[in-house]
């Protein structure tokens, strides 16, 4: 992409997505994704029904008189998104290219994700870990990572999610909130990788599809061609078996992704390109909330 070209893109997906992340998901997100850990803020007198486990006994022997510490909610967070470069986000039919609507989710939640004085980072990953920006907070950081999630070029076109998963649980060493952006078709399991790596860390799934991958058109022969292989092929769409048997392939696909995510305790959200993904992401925060 020419420079000009790109700096405009970063340009309006900052206006559109920081405008949502300000008016529509300020208090959801704040809320959905609150501080986990607890941080110590002071210590008081004890009061009848404390906790006897938080007692400081230090202050407690100076002071001859029972004294206990005071935690507080931490309200900072490191957020980290997932995303996925391989070839299959490549594909779009109707609004735009699942590749589109991630980088336009990914850099609202980036947006959000500082207005709640957090940090944010991204790992980008196909079969391999293609990139890791560590987590920052500001607005030029946010600027970054929207150009590379524009213009970024995988060495890979395939996809490994648990590459990604674990690399994440190993390279992060402070509990965060991860978001893993995807189409989730390259289904390798991943189900271990994720359910230790939630326990780890605070795991939400997104996933974006085409509804062309959900049920093919009647139009007669079709050339397809696998955007993460190369392989060409050529199917009858017109045979009623055939897109019968494609949809009941994609339903079957879909129930074992939710399989995972319950399995692991992950709450995830499909977002399809055809359709808006405010709503979506305010469902998944209500979930959470």
């Amino acid at each position: 992409m020419e420079t000009n070209e790109l700096l405009k893109r970063v340009r309006q997906i900052e206006i559109k997505t920081r405008g949502l992340s300000s008016n529509i998901f300020a208090g959801q997100y704040h809320s959905a994704f609150k501080g986990r850990g607890m941080a110590f803020s002071e210590v008081r007198e004890y009061q009848y029904g404390d906790d006897v486990r938080d007692i400081d006994w230090n202050v407690t022997a100076r002071f001859h008189k029972p004294y206990v510490k005071v935690f507080e909610e931490e309200r900072e967070l490191t957020v980290m998104l997932l995303v996925d470069v391989s070839g299959s986000l490549d594909f779009g039919t109707v609004k735009q290219m699942k590749r589109d609507m991630v980088t336009e989710i990914a850099a609202t939640l980036a947006f959000s994700a500082i207005q709640n004085n957090d940090k944010i980072g991204v790992i980008f990953f196909s079969d391999q870990i293609e990139k890791f920006i560590p987590p920052k907070k500001g607005r030029k950081h946010i600027l970054y990572i929207i150009r590379e999630l524009l213009d970024f070029q995988p060495q890979s076109r395939k996809t490994n999610m648990k590459v990604a998963i674990e690399y994440l649980t190993n390279v992060i060493k402070k509990r965060c909130t991860a978001f893993i952006l995807s189409d989730f078709i390259v289904q390798n399991d991943f189900r271990n990788a994720l359910t230790i790596a939630n326990r780890k860390h605070d795991v939400a799934a997104i996933q974006v599809y085409d509804h062309r991958i959900e049920e093919l058109p009647d139009v007669g022969l079709m050339k397809v061609r696998d955007a993460e292989t190369g392989h060409v092929q050529y199917i009858d769409t017109s045979s009623k078996a055939l897109r019968k048997v494609h949809h009941e392939w994609w339903m079957n696909k879909q129930a074992s992704l939710h399989e995972t995510f319950t399995k692991s305790n992950v709450d995830a959200v499909s977002i399809r390109t055809d359709e808006d993904y405010v709503r979506s992401l305010l469902n998944l925060f209500a979930k959470r909330s």
